[in-house]
């Protein structure tokens, strides 16, 4: 597969906080895999990133097929086909080969519990028009939120193809590949692992995380990730959150001009950035080389292009999540 604007550094040479990062990859997932390496270039919320996933999807005691479910049934409601096919992948790796190829065809469960799950996990892409809110534990609804933000973050820094050619598509490589993957996956993982390599500062968890380290995890992405926006002035930044909420979910018929449309009133110089953030939260897939050429005129490093991707992602993600501090007051 192939990174759509940049080339991150080798995994091999990765040193400090992005090469602990990378050993708990190894130990405990398939290796750095390309979605870490494109969030490389910002440690922090590459840290925040795995470990609101590990705690979320892999550690505790709760279903990881039920957790697999909703990885993939959220990813199908972003659009982000590389996830979709990436955890249709872990659903054969656990044995649960039907479920895999009904969420890969685009179907619905025959189990009602798994059924719930995903229809559940779909309506959270426009949480205010489906009064959506959470009745599951930590782990079900962090692995929600992380995928929300990975599936932003992959769309709009990734080529949407797991393999050459689009070969994961294929039932029979899907199946084999998850073959290959069954040990890893069905390992379990103790919680809280990846909290060392947490700078969660003085923000709190949220509430309806209770004690998990899940909460934790959340809590430092959205810290880490928040600021990110610090790229953009005050107004560019209360325009992309005022999108994000009265837009809730919405996706754009056509992006690229939704997206001109909405920042003529932002500041000259923060046009181009408002621009990639919103994008970035609604049709990550549309950020194109001219947006991005643009951008590098006057922010040419890659971590910055990163973090301006990171920012319009957890904007998006933390409106979901609001309606669950909603829910919890």
């Amino acid at each position: 597969m192939t990174y759509r604007f940049f080339t991150p550094v080798p995994a091999s040479t990765a040193t400090g906080l992005t090469g602990e990062v990378y050993r708990q990859l190894r130990d405990e997932f398939l290796g750095p895999a390309p979605t870490f390496q494109a969030l490389a270039a910002v440690p922090e919320v590459l840290a925040a990133t795995w470990s609101l996933m590990r705690e979320a999807l892999l550690a505790g005691d709760g279903s990881r097929v039920d957790r697999e479910i909703v990885a993939s049934a959220v990813s199908r409601a972003n659009r982000c086909r590389f996830c979709v096919d990436a955890h249709v992948m872990l659903l054969h790796a656990l044995g649960e080969h039907e479920v895999a190829e009904v969420i890969a065809r685009g179907g619905t469960p025959s189990e009602p519990g798994h059924a719930e799950l995903a229809a559940w996990a779909e309506a959270s892409r426009s949480p205010m028009a489906a009064g959506w809110t959470s009745r599951y534990g930590p782990e079900v609804t962090g692995t929600l939120l992380v995928f929300h933000f990975i599936n932003r973050v992959v769309s709009a820094l990734l080529d949407p193809d797991l393999l050459p050619g689009g070969l994961q598509r294929s039932s029979v490589v899907r199946s084999v590949g998850g073959r290959l993957y069954a040990r890893t996956a069905r390992e379990p993982r103790q919680p809280g692992r990846s909290l060392p390599l947490l700078d969660v500062g003085t923000t709190e968890p949220p509430a309806w995380a209770g004690e998990s380290p899940v909460g934790v995890a959340y809590a430092a992405l959205r810290n880490a990730a928040i600021q990110c926006g610090d790229l953009l002035g005050d107004v560019a930044r209360q325009t992309v959150t005022a999108t994000v909420r009265w837009e809730d979910g919405r996706y754009p018929a056509r992006p690229s001009d939704w997206a001109v449309d909405l920042v003529r009133d932002v500041p000259g110089t923060d046009r181009v950035g408002t621009r990639i953030a919103l994008l970035a939260a609604f049709a990550p897939s549309a950020i194109s080389v001219g947006d991005v050429a643009l951008w590098r005129l006057s922010h040419p490093a890659d971590a910055d292009l990163v973090r301006l991707v990171a920012y319009g992602a957890i904007t998006a993600t933390d409106h979901v999540a609001r309606a669950l501090t909603s829910a919890h007051l």
